[in-house]
Formats: structure tokens, C-alpha cells, sequence
């Protein structure tokens, strides 16, 4: 027992130096610091390649939620969209020539800077109440690698991008136009034409020839 009590008498009698052990914490923080410390020029390219790779990132994120580019327009009081990559331009109704015995849907035709374009009223071709504004003035120029041709519209919007998994499928309530030509809605209620089935369908292409009647 009194082993015991003079070893318990020895060991609290002991005394910690808190002053070096906090010399000696400091000193090997010292150490580890001094192991590598980036220069101004080695700190610029880390954050270099930091940056490079959250961009990247990005890009692989947006790779995986692919986007189509839109021209939005309007036409009878309702919003339509269709890819940029098939819109040659936009330019203002001037100088139209009606082509007699063609299709009710063909307007005429414009001389486009020597190129003579076929100008469509698609409300005709899709059966829409002709309603909008009374002077129907923009004409966006469809093109794909065969086929060209006008389509008049009441105003042109923006070039928009959309992300293709929020384009849904369109419901026969929600838009008057067939299925056949649509790619689907956006969440606020947009119909994105499918530029493609336009310029391909035998039923809206149109020559510049006159039809005997």
C-alpha cells in the first residue's frame, strides 16, 4: 500500500512545461510549412488549373443536359420555336409577288438579293384562325441542304436556348397543329416545329411554277 501511494506521490508531483511543449507544437508547424511554399507564380498556375477544371466540369455537365438552340416567334396570339440551325435569316416582308393557281397556304414569292423565295402562311397550311396583328411584316427564312422557303410571322421574339429533356411531348388539347410537324412544348407552353418535317414535306414544298388550274 505504500508502494502504491509514493509511486501516485511521485507521478502527481511531476510537472508539465506547457511553454515547450507549445515551443515544440510551433516548431514542427514551422517544419511542415517550410516543406513547400508556392511562389506567386506557382499560386497563379494552381489556380489556373483550378479553374480549368470546374470549366471542365461545366462543360461535361452540359454535355449530359443537352440544349437546342430556338428562334422563338409569335403567330395568331400563340408562341412557336423552331432550331436556329434551320433559320437562314429574318427579314421584313417587302415587295411580294403573288404566284397565281398555286396553293392557298402560298403567298407568293419575294426576291430575296437575286434568289426568288416562296413565302408560306402557315396559319393556312396548319388550319389556324387567322388572327394576330393585321399586317403581318416578318418573314423567317427556313434552309435546309435542298430546300428553302419563307414563313410569315407576326413578330419575332429571341433566340433562346432549351434544354431538351424539358421539352414534352404535345397533347391534341394544347396546340392545333399535327403532331407530325411538332418536337413537343416547353413548360411554358412553347411549341417547338420540327424545322426538319417542314422542309422535307412533299405538302409544303412548293416550286416556283405556275400550276395550270
Amino acid at each position: 500500500m505504500q508502494s502504491g501511494e509514493s509511486k501516485l506521490s511521485r507521478t502527481s508531483a511531476v510537472g508539465f512545461d506547457y511553454g515547450r511543449i507549445e515551443r515544440k507544437l510551433a516548431a514542427a508547424h514551422a517544419a511542415i510549412e517550410s516543406v513547400w511554399t508556392p511562389t506567386p507564380e506557382e499560386s497563379r498556375k494552381i489556380l489556373a488549373s483550378r479553374a480549368q477544371a470546374l470549366a471542365m466540369e461545366k462543360l461535361a455537365d452540359e454535355a449530359v443536359e443537352t440544349y437546342i438552340e430556338v428562334v422563338e416567334f409569335n403567330l395568331a396570339y400563340e408562341r412557336y420555336a423552331i432550331e436556329s440551325h434551320y433559320v437562314r435569316e429574318v427579314y421584313p416582308l417587302e415587295n411580294l409577288t403573288p404566284v397565281p393557281c398555286t396553293p392557298s397556304y402560298l403567298l407568293g414569292v419575294v426576291n430575296l438579293r437575286g434568289e426568288i423565295t416562296s413565302v408560306i402562311d402557315i396559319r393556312v397550311f396548319f388550319d389556324l384562325p387567322k388572327t394576330g396583328l393585321p399586317d403581318l411584316n416578318k418573314v423567317i427564312v427556313l434552309e435546309s441542304e435542298h430546300m428553302s422557303f419563307g414563313v410569315l410571322v407576326d413578330a419575332v421574339a429571341r433566340v433562346d436556348k432549351i434544354r431538351v429533356a424539358d421539352i414534352q411531348p404535345a397533347l391534341p388539347a394544347t396546340t392545333r397543329i399535327h403532331e407530325t410537324y411538332l418536337k413537343g412544348l416547353t413548360a411554358d407552353c412553347v411549341a417547338i416545329l420540327d424545322g426538319g418535317r417542314l422542309l422535307s414535306d412533299a405538302g409544303i414544298v412548293v416550286n416556283e411554277q405556275i400550276h395550270e388550274s
